[in-house]
């Protein structure tokens, strides 16, 4: 019997036209099926389909029936759906509940009432199998944005639901981590269990022996078509970043110590490292949003750069799009304006509530209220690619082109390497400071570097005829 049958469903969220177009499907004991789609076709309301979040948490339209593990999800109580499937949400920080990492594991396996010796032996193990041992006692809101991915996704798999869902579950991790899980998963479904991951980074999923694919898809609008880029150039009277003994200490951890760097105008810079190693929090810090010892610099004067969160909710308050990015911005620039819904394929959500977008139409906003303050120095971009598919990321490397073109800084964080490949110059960030710098080709072709910090490269990067 299928652990998931789903007859022509299809739902639409209240105050706004998009969600999920009517399919049917089911999903065997031992599947592993990979939902692919652009940004905005419905990954995540399927997600929340399966899963019984939808209808007992949204409440739009839902047409069709979901049967999961023969209970239909409309009459069941949510908490006998949470006993039969798991779902890792696209944005971890929003299933935080807990004090500590080790509580966060500990809820839900409390919650299904198991054996106290049980409960610790899961914890033990699921600690271990996820790396997450020396952070048992830290606060889920400490973690980095891919350390809060592990979390949940430890979180979720201790409970060992027979269907697992996972939405986006490798967009913030690094490869090694993102190699991990991906094993992981393997040996879910070889003990019965079937697991659905919605993903934009497929390179990693094809090592997944028997993996099948279902493809959503929404009909492409005009404005998400790339167009040609018209950004008026910056006459910046700063022309080089200068940082110098930059040190964060967060919650009694040093998270970066002297750091000493600069980094030329006009030019797209990429900077990747491992998960919680402080990528993040060195973004915060060249905004002025955090405090640090040291000197962040443009030729003597404190710099104005716009940043655009790893987390977009954080950014996002107003009532529509329009409302957002217009938001406190004196004789906004019209021009300006409607370019951005274009470049950034947002016209058709211009009145719809920012937060009721997907997670990636959400980053395109995020960035297009940074874009539309027009901050005097460059934009550091925190994942950009988060949400992502293949003309949204192009649409991107667009934007930030056009931007360094003018004169301008990019600076983006990044575990998608594709995305970084396409910079002026990458930095490689271990604990200790940066371990390489150079061209994109120097540094992703460097090994020993890679090594030193116990990452992973694809091998795509060193495959022949490659051009990086």
């Amino acid at each position: 019997m299928s652990l998931v049958w789903v007859q022509q469903v299809a739902y639409r969220y209240p105050q706004n036209n998009h969600g999920l177009a009517s399919l049917s499907l089911s999903i065997e004991p031992g599947e592993r099926l990979l939902v692919t789609g652009p940004s905005g076709c419905g990954k995540s309301t399927l997600a929340r389909c399966l899963t019984g979040l939808i209808p007992h948490l949204y409440h739009g339209m839902l047409e069709g029936e979901v049967w999961l593990d023969s209970l239909r999800t409309v009459d069941t109580p949510l908490w006998q759906l949470a006993e039969r499937a798991g779902l890792v949400f696209q944005n971890p920080a929003a299933q935080m509940l807990a004090h500590s990492v080790e509580e966060e594991i500990l809820f839900g396996l409390e919650n299904l009432g198991l054996p106290h010796d049980i409960i610790v032996q899961r914890l033990e193990a699921t600690l271990t199998r996820f790396g997450l041992q020396a952070m048992r006692h830290r606060s889920p809101q400490t973690l980095s944005g891919g350390e809060q991915q592990k979390l949940a996704l430890a979180a979720i798999t201790a409970r060992q639901p027979p269907v697992l869902v996972l939405d986006e579950p490798l967009s913030m991790l690094d490869g090694t981590a993102a190699t991990e899980l991906v094993a992981h998963l393997a040996a879910i479904t070889d003990a019965g269990g079937a697991v659905v991951i919605c993903e934009h980074r497929e390179e990693y999923l094809q090592t997944l022996p028997g993996l099948h694919t279902l493809r959503l898809d929404v009909p492409t609008p005009p404005e998400a078509q790339a167009p040609t880029l018209h950004l008026h150039p910056v006459e910046a009277k700063a022309q080089r970043l200068e940082v110098k003994g930059l040190t964060v200490s967060l919650a009694g951890r040093t998270i970066h110590r002297d750091l000493d760097f600069s980094l030329d105008a006009g030019q797209i810079v990429a900077i990747v490292g491992r998960n919680g190693v402080g990528k993040t929090t060195l973004l915060r810090a060249l905004a002025g949003l955090q405090k640090h010892e040291g000197s962040v610099r443009m030729n003597g004067s404190q710099p104005d750069l716009g940043l655009v969160f790893q987390n977009a909710d954080l950014q996002l308050f107003n009532a529509s799009v329009r409302e957002e990015i217009l938001f406190r911005v004196p004789d906004p620039d019209m021009e300006l304006y409607d370019w951005l819904l274009e470049v950034l394929g947002l016209a058709r959500y211009e009145d719809a509530p920012p937060l009721l977008l997907s997670e990636g139409e959400k980053k395109r906003v995020a960035l297009a209220t940074v874009l539309m303050r027009q901050p005097h120095h460059g934009i550091l971009l925190d994942e950009p690619s988060l949400g992502q598919d293949a003309a949204h990321k192009a649409q991107l490397i667009s934007v930030a082109r056009a931007l360094a073109d003018a004169g301008q800084l990019v600076i983006l964080t990044t575990h998608d390497l594709p995305l970084a490949a396409q910079a002026d110059r990458l930095l490689l960030l271990g604990p200790q400071g940066f371990v390489a710098d150079g061209s994109p080709t120097e540094v992703l072709r460097d090994g020993t570097a890679w090594d030193s910090l116990g990452l992973s490269v694809p091998e795509w990067v060193h495959a022949p005829g490659v051009q990086l």
